[in-house]
């Protein structure tokens, strides 16, 4: 075999080497990716150089942050004045509402038992001297304070005075604890006890 032939049998494969790589390489950057659909034209990808932090956030999740808006509160200084007042209210009367309820209903007494020397004591000077008639309920003078069956309704408890003389009378603590807010709140008790003491405002 002569020479020139051995030359180029030799330079083929490098020849179709050098020419498929150029031309893989050209057809991927000549051929550009897209998405469409079956409704709208092409339109090329592109990559958004906005990280997710630098996007504004949508109404949506603002409108989520934000506390309701109420402009009643806002714009009525009367009704802004009385719910910072019933709020008040609220906050004097719980620790003494809480106390007889748990006399009243967790156990710690049982029926015809008479109230530790503390918690007399607290009835008394926070109850029993705002009631509406407690002259008469006190009459000759206070012996204790004693919780039992109410006397006519049975499956009811309520709070007892038991007199120097013997005798022994009920009175309604919710009746004191109103008696109370018409005293210490004058202009805005009528209204709480409306609201906070429907069933038994009378």
């Amino acid at each position: 075999m002569t020479a020139p032939l051995l030359l180029l049998l030799r330079a083929v494969p490098h020849l179709r080497h050098h020419t498929t790589l150029p031309a893989t390489v050209c057809s991927l950057v000549r051929r550009p990716s897209y998405t469409s659909t079956a409704s709208d034209p092409p339109h090329p990808i592109t990559t958004s150089t906005t990280s997710f932090d630098d996007r504004p956030p949508s109404s949506s999740l603002t409108s989520k942050r934000q506390p309701p808006r109420n402009p009643k509160w806002e714009n009525d200084p009367d009704y802004r004045k009385w719910k910072e007042k019933e709020a008040e209210i609220l906050l004097d009367i719980d620790p003494t509402t809480l106390l007889i309820k748990d006399i009243l209903h967790s156990g710690r007494y049982m029926d015809g038992e008479q109230l530790t020397s503390a918690d007399q004591k607290m009835v008394v000077d926070k109850l029993l001297v705002y009631h509406p008639h407690s002259e008469d309920k006190i009459g000759c003078g206070i012996d204790s304070i004693m919780v039992d069956r109410h006397p006519q309704f049975r499956n009811s408890r309520c709070l007892f005075v038991v007199r120097t003389d013997g005798v022994w009378i009920d009175f309604s603590y919710q009746k004191c604890i109103r008696a109370y807010i018409r005293h210490k709140y004058p202009s805005y008790a009528e209204k709480f006890i409306k609201e906070h003491y429907k069933r038994s405002s009378s």
